[in-house]
């Protein structure tokens, strides 16, 4: 008997289930979308070379403003611990005399009980919630002798001295605590800004390294061609100096007025002498520092940073300036570029995060970056605009 069943035809649906040919299309479809969406990313989806020299920079960049406000936080730290360490020893102090004054007290109490004269008065006064409160509830000090009164005085103002200092140490201590989680915070931002840059530079190919090397050359050929502009600058104005005091000097053979106006006028003031000699040893020691490390928060004698390398070579001067270059900037005369001498400060960047010391001819002595070394460098090295001001420290 023949069976009554059609054939299936191709492309029809049979219990909602697609056709094995449909099937097919569908799983092909699904195979393509997801190796889209787990795709690798193309070279076309790479940032460029100088994307990543930018993103490397600024990550740099990022790195040593957090270095500063670390240092900022440790030198805040230090001297926070230091202040509460005196005043625990203060306390501590104090404390004893309060028990020495406690126990003078009590053997006057013992020897008024003794005598039978019931509760006495400086156990009356040892009980009490307060010493006023006794002084306000009767006439007890009347009644004390001339030794005891002065116990009494002693032990009051010890407890009043001791309660003082240990609210000021309690207070202490939090600000403590504070200043050590913005170093912690500070820390772990130096770090993460750091391991980013490493990451960056670690995927770069040997070819793009290279490139990268070349740029940066070419960068060092235009900083140097900056600072040759800046030295002859500087030239000119110390030639045109030279020959303004000449011609004032000439004149005051003639008259004897216009001789001491002219004097007074050119001859540099004698912190002028005394700056120069100050910044040739600040220099010295820069320059026997070249050749080693950068280290983030170093302040020697084996690796710098920026601000560690100008405090350390104005120290050697017998000049203080303080840790930071936040502090640092505001440590001295502020003067223009084009006027820099040797052993001045040249800070960089809007937020003042970097650092050198002048050496003339526009070059300084700078500890630049991780993975660096404290070297002379011209001071348009990142650019005129990375300049933010120069500063003479002393």
């Amino acid at each position: 008997m023949a069976s009554h069943r059609k054939s299936r035809t191709p492309g029809a649906r049979v219990a909602g289930i697609r056709t094995p040919a449909l099937a097919t299309a569908a799983l092909t479809s699904v195979a393509l979308l997801s190796q889209t969406a787990g795709a690798v990313p193309t070279d076309d989806d790479k940032p460029s070379l100088e994307e990543v020299e930018k993103k490397v920079g600024d990550l740099y960049r990022q790195a040593e403003s957090a270095t500063e406000k670390y240092n900022a936080a440790k030198e805040k730290t230090t001297k926070q611990r230091k202040h509460v360490d005196t005043l625990l020893d203060d306390v501590a102090k104090r404390t004893q005399k309060l028990n020495d004054a406690r126990e003078e007290l009590g053997s006057y109490a013992a020897a008024q009980y003794r005598t039978g004269a019931g509760m006495p008065d400086t156990a009356t006064f040892l009980l009490a919630d307060t010493p006023q409160d006794v002084f306000d509830q009767s006439q007890l000090m009347d009644r004390m002798t001339g030794r005891q009164k002065v116990a009494v005085d002693d032990y009051v103002t010890q407890q009043s001295e001791t309660m003082e200092k240990r609210q000021e140490a309690t207070e202490s201590l939090e600000t403590l605590t504070e200043s050590q989680g913005d170093l912690k915070t500070a820390k772990a931002t130096v770090q993460k800004k750091l391991t980013e840059a490493r990451e960056l530079l670690s995927k770069l190919t040997a070819e793009e390294k290279a490139r990268l090397a070349a740029i940066e050359k070419k960068k060092q050929q235009e900083a140097a061609r900056k600072a040759a502009e800046l030295a002859q600058q500087q030239a000119e104005q110390e030639r045109a100096r030279e020959e303004a005091a000449a011609q004032q000097e000439g004149g005051s053979g003639t008259s004897g007025g216009a001789g001491s106006s002219g004097s007074a006028t050119t001859t540099p003031p004698s912190s002028d002498s005394s700056y120069a000699t100050k910044a040739e040893k600040a220099l010295a020691f820069a320059r026997a520092q070249i050749g080693k490390p950068y280290v983030w928060g170093a302040t020697g004698p084996g690796s710098y940073d920026c601000s560690g390398l100008t405090q350390a070579a104005w120290k050697a001067a017998g000049v203080a300036v303080p840790r930071t270059t936040y502090d640092q900037v505001d440590a001295g005369t502020t003067v223009p570029v084009s006027q820099a001498q040797p052993g001045d400060l040249v800070f960089f960047y809007e937020d003042i995060t970097h650092v050198g010391i002048y050496i003339g001819n526009g070059m300084m002595i700078h500890a630049p970056k991780p993975g660096t070394y404290v070297r002379e460098e011209s001071v348009f090295y990142d650019g005129e605009s990375s300049i933010h001001s120069v500063v003479r420290p002393a």
